[in-house]
């Protein structure tokens, strides 16, 4: 048996165990970079298990079909879900792969049929336990990007989708600044500032981004060597990185389909730095506008409840297995947003001018 204890800065943690190896150190390199991953070998709750197990997986299906399934659409994919008291039984039968919460004992089985889709799942339900005990503590989620200067000031992007946030977060990455979050971030108020958490997940980067950041020549050469990128990363994207091919990829749906990062490789592929913590020093508006020249500007939308990632906006893991607690106002939160300074920003696809302009917002701001 092979275990490892993933831990936030604040202290929340899950167990990720298996009878492999290769588990628990998906969920090592998934983590690591922004919370703290270390081997263990006793067993604390709460703990996901996760195995390839055919026989297993057959069960488990077996119970969710036989009865009346609940259907939902969990990481891109349907999952059927049945609950009996404390115990939820789920199956995605498209991806091979079957679960069983048990809520009382605390432990999340995921068998399944491939190594790296029960390793997949294994981290991505261990980050929504840690989540889950995030938000009981009072933390609260928001769809922004953050990079944090060396004594942890932290600037927080947010805006619509399109406006800049990945790119703002990019940028400044490359620019020296350690970045905590490209899409969403734990924020809580502790001592009258505003504390900042990291959320882990593949970071995805469109193909013209990353040739804008200068990044695209180095990561076609790692591929070319057979290092291997994120394996939720679609096969279109890898053969057009190979092919030299820099133009953005869309999904017939207007949906852009963009190199997939592991966390890691964040630092050791583009030598943007990472942080684990922050306290928030202002919050930047940016918008994209092709053909514009890179400036600031006076107005800044301010924080909305659209921001907020809560039920109501949750697009990708709805809770399934009713690990949240009930959602909070998160008032006290607003108020203390709304408080610091607040920059907007006009960028254009020039990254080298909007660059210029990101670090003299950033330092409107006071983060330098």
């Amino acid at each position: 048996m092979s275990a490892v204890r993933i831990a936030t800065a604040d202290g929340q943690a899950v167990t990720v165990t298996s009878h492999g190896e290769a588990v628990p150190a998906w969920a090592a390199r998934y983590f690591g970079a922004w919370w703290t991953a270390e081997p263990v070998t006793e067993l604390a709750g709460p703990v996901v298990s996760g195995d390839v197990d055919p026989d297993e997986l057959r069960e488990l299906t077996a119970v969710v079909t036989a009865a009346s399934p609940e259907p939902v659409e969990y990481a891109g994919a349907e999952m059927l879900c049945v609950r009996d008291g404390a115990m939820v039984t789920a199956a995605q039968p498209t991806e091979s792969l079957a679960y069983r919460w048990d809520a009382e004992w605390k432990v999340l089985r995921i068998v399944g049929t491939d190594e790296t889709a029960v390793a997949t799942a294994a981290a991505r339900l261990a980050r929504e336990i840690v989540r889950a005990q995030l938000l009981a503590d009072g933390w609260a989620i928001l769809h922004a990007s953050a990079v944090t200067s060396p004594d942890g000031a932290t600037i927080l992007t947010l805006g619509d989708k399109g406006a800049g946030k990945t790119t703002t977060a990019f940028a400044l990455g490359r620019a020296g600044w350690r970045m905590l979050a490209n899409d969403r971030v734990f924020v809580r108020v502790e001592d009258c500032t505003v504390r900042v958490l990291p959320w882990p997940s593949a970071a995805a980067i469109g193909l013209g981004l990353l040739d804008a950041l200068d990044c695209f020549d180095t990561v076609r050469a790692r591929l070319a060597s057979g290092e291997q990128m994120h394996p939720t990363q679609h096969p279109t994207v890898t053969t057009a990185l190979l092919a030299d091919q820099r133009e953005p990829l869309w999904k017939a749906n207007g949906k852009e389909l963009k190199p997939q990062f592991f966390p890691d490789q964040l630092t050791s592929w583009l030598s943007i730095p990472l942080a684990t913590e922050g306290h928030v020093a202002g919050l930047l508006f940016p918008q994209i506008t092709a053909g514009t020249t890179p400036r600031l500007v006076d107005t800044a939308r301010g924080v909305t409840a659209g921001d907020f990632f809560d039920e109501a906006t949750e697009d990708r893991y709805p809770d399934t297995f009713g690990l949240l607690p009930e959602p909070g106002t998160h008032t006290a939160l607003r108020e203390q947003l709304a408080s610091l300074p607040q920059q907007g920003l006009v960028m254009g696809h020039d990254l080298t001018a909007s660059s210029s302009v990101l670090k003299e917002a950033a330092a409107r701001l006071g983060v330098v």
